[in-house]
């Protein structure tokens, strides 16, 4: 079993910046990343990250959002600047675990909300 934190959610403005953290509790976690969901709107991919460092952005948060992850700490981090209210969203992170069929843990979220 992999439990997720999320935190560091808040109210900001626009070109503001804010860092998500996600705290995981399990061993053996392979790729993390964080997906967000806007009100009405399907989950979408944000970024992701394998347990080797690779990275995937969506293109709409490239030079924008920088994720990473500290092994040590089992921490996942998102690091959000030049914020806008299109980035209005419950953030999501998630955990793999397994090799041949890796299991998706979700976090339980953490609401961003920009405002103009």
């Amino acid at each position: 079993q992999v439990h997720l934190v999320e935190s560091g959610g808040d109210l900001v403005q626009a070109g503001g910046s804010l860092r998500l953290s996600c705290a995981a509790s399990g061993i053996n976690i392979g790729a993390m990343g964080w997906y967000r969901q806007a009100p009405g709107k399907q989950r979408e991919l944000v970024a992701a990250i394998t347990r080797g460092g690779s990275i995937n952005y969506a293109d709409y948060v490239k030079g924008r959002f920088t994720v990473s992850r500290d092994h040590a700490k089992n921490t996942l981090y998102l690091q959000m600047n030049s914020l806008s209210p299109g980035d209005t969203a419950v953030y999501y992170c998630y955990a793999e675990r397994g090799q041949v069929v890796p299991r998706r843990y979700w976090g339980q979220g953490t609401q961003v909300t920009v405002s103009s």
